[in-house]
């Protein structure tokens, strides 16, 4: 097995440890967010509280969650908000 490759379970548990990260920033906002699932290298997340339809929750997904999660699991293609 190539080192280099994380197995699903690791991947899960490095984006679980990116959402800790920014939790509390969501959580300042009276928001939060929840791993839904993690499917070829896409991370699909649902935005929860103030930041579900929040108009801003576009910017929040790209340029906060999007950009930590592929910090820590840089492999990881896209991150998807769903309902």
């Amino acid at each position: 097995m190539n080192k280099d490759k994380l197995t699903h379970e690791e991947i899960v548990t490095k984006v679980m440890e990116a959402l800790e990260s920014i939790r509390p920033f969501l959580n300042n906002d009276g928001g939060d967010i929840e791993l839904v699932d993690v499917i070829d290298n896409r991370v699909m997340v649902k935005l929860q509280g103030n930041c579900s339809g929040c108009p801003m929750s576009f910017s929040t997904m790209k340029l906060g969650v999007e950009n930590t999660i592929k910090q820590f699991v840089p492999s990881i293609k896209e991150v998807v908000s769903v309902d």
